[in-house]
């Protein structure tokens, strides 16, 4: 089934999504509009909810960091994300 926040391009996974930072965990909280909602646990201050962001989905798409790159939304709430050959998809279980 397609949804909206996802797509696949080559063997990654692109991802489009709307983060809450400064939440009191980082977690996936249904839909916001065409995006995938994410709570972050880190405060938006000096990338750290960037890096929270990048470090949740390789944990959770069980691929090294170096394989989750931010593409566009590096100072907004709604974020592009590439994750190269993902091991394991949650993704199919998130709203």
């Amino acid at each position: 089934m397609s949804v909206p926040w996802r797509r696949e391009e080559n063997g990654a996974l692109v991802l489009t999504l709307h983060v809450q930072p400064g939440a009191a965990c980082t977690e996936t909280s249904g839909r916001h509009g065409d995006a995938l909602r994410l709570r972050l646990r880190a405060p938006p201050v000096d990338g750290r909810a960037n890096a929270e962001l990048l470090r949740f989905l390789a944990d959770a798409f069980d691929v090294p960091l170096r394989q989750v790159a931010l593409l566009r939304g590096q100072t907004s709430r709604r974020k592009v994300v590439r994750i190269v050959a993902p091991t394991a998809r949650p993704d199919l279980d998130w709203m």
